[in-house]
């Protein structure tokens, strides 16, 4: 099941994510990419709405995690709408988006 989780920037994204599964740990974070025609995972460097964050107490849940919005910015509602269309394309349903939290304010 995958979940992306959006929002202004400093919403509490991760810290809600990290609330509701409970985690003995932090999530495993991997970021998909292609080599020679081959895709691989690896561990993530910098953030992006593409990486995988997988619970290790909650491996059937796949979560993404936007950057989140900044007033006066389009970037990252660009980038959401882009990833959104690209995961609803998707052929497997393992790999289309299942659901979207949008996260207002948590503190």
């Amino acid at each position: 099941f995958r979940v992306l989780i959006t929002g202004r920037a400093n919403a509490g994204k991760t810290s809600i994510l990290q609330r509701v599964c409970e985690p003995t740990e932090s999530p495993e974070i991997y970021r998909v990419k292609v080599v020679n025609g081959k895709k691989t995972r690896e561990k993530r460097g910098q953030h992006s709405i593409s990486d995988e964050l997988i619970f290790a107490n909650h491996t059937g849940y796949v979560f993404h995690d936007s950057c989140g919005f900044e007033s006066g910015s389009t970037d990252e509602l660009q980038h959401v709408q882009a990833f959104v269309s690209d995961r609803s394309q998707r052929k497997r349903l393992s790999q289309r988006l299942h659901a979207i939290w949008f996260a207002l304010f948590y503190h």
